[in-house]
């Protein structure tokens, strides 16, 4: 099996053990096993990924309210009346992506992408369909802790110019199909770009889901 193989496997162990120790509160032998199996997750996630053990125990181990559901990441796709595709520039890796991030809690999928679109490039935008569903562990991401659901928001622009700085990006720009710079493949990888032009030739197309 390979690293992604290996990592599904402890993601299920990971959401088996928090259940369970939900649901076996009031029988501590059953918590002892159900902790063991989080712990052994956490080492094998570990192992898989670069996030430090402290995060991992932090961000994914600690969700003690039942069973464990997918992180979900929101992205904003932004085309320009020549068809360029909206792009930012991360500050972390220095490279690019659609603007976007984590949903937020009190914010629906529309108003997360609106949201991002405008903190992370300086548009006003107005998100009127949603695109894709990619599970993220279907495609050429890097392994990562948490189990993903990206969400591919399009977004018409209503206001706003270009910010080349923002807090968490150092430069904004539209890019064509046959110019696309070097991704920020955890955030979004050539394929998710292929398809959102895929979408803008093709507006009827039924959503994309995995």
């Amino acid at each position: 099996m390979n690293n992604l193989d290996w990592l599904a496997i402890a993601q299920k162990l990971q959401s088996i053990a928090q259940a369970g120790i939900f649901y076996a509160a009031d029988k501590p032998y059953d918590l002892e096993r159900y902790q063991e199996i989080s712990d052994l997750s956490v080492k094998i996630i570990e192992k898989l990924t670069d996030e430090p053990i402290e995060k991992i125990i932090n961000l994914f181990a600690s969700e003690r309210d039942g069973y464990q559901t997918p992180k979900v990441d929101i992205r904003a796709v932004v085309f320009n009346e020549e068809g360029k595709i909206l792009m930012a520039k991360e500050t972390v890796d220095g490279k690019w992506s659609l603007p976007g991030g984590w949903g937020d809690v009190g914010y629906t999928p529309f108003e997360v992408a609106e949201k991002e679109a405008w903190e992370e490039t300086g548009l006003k935008v107005k998100a009127v369909k949603l695109l894709g569903v990619f599970d993220k562990r279907n495609h050429a991401h890097p392994p990562q802790a948490w189990y993903v659901y990206k969400l591919f928001i399009l977004c018409e622009i209503i206001g706003g110019e270009l910010d080349a700085h923002t807090q968490e990006t150092s430069a904004v720009e539209f890019f064509d199909r046959n110019n696309i710079p070097t991704l920020s493949v955890d955030r979004v990888v050539e394929s998710q770009i292929a398809k959102m032009f895929e979408y803008y030739d093709n507006p009827e197309l039924p959503i994309y889901c995995d």
